[in-house]
């Protein structure tokens, strides 16, 4: 089962200045407006959404993520603890 971590922005270069910094490369995407990551393991999403909460200030992105095919959630900083919570409840490995 893949999950998959989606960015959006309205802000040409937003996610690439983000992802950079994510990283700690410098990263040049195809697309700048949107981003779209598959995990193998759902728990190592944790990380970016921590960043991303964190970070969420000093960017104009949105994120979703989805652990089931077709359904997407919108991370926001008041559901970020919950859905994590919930993925290690539902992928303890």
């Amino acid at each position: 089962m893949v999950t998959i971590v989606k960015l959006y922005s309205e802000i040409s270069g937003e996610i690439n200045r983000f992802l950079s910094n994510f990283y700690n490369i410098n990263l040049h995407l195809e697309s700048s407006l949107k981003w779209e990551k598959d995990y193998e393991n759902p728990i190592e999403m944790a990380e970016i959404m921590g960043t991303f909460i964190d970070n969420n200030d000093k960017y104009n992105i949105n994120m979703w993520v989805s652990f089931d095919k077709g359904l997407f959630i919108n991370v926001t900083e008041h559901n970020v603890n919950k859905i994590i919570r919930y993925m290690y409840e539902r992928f303890p490995y």
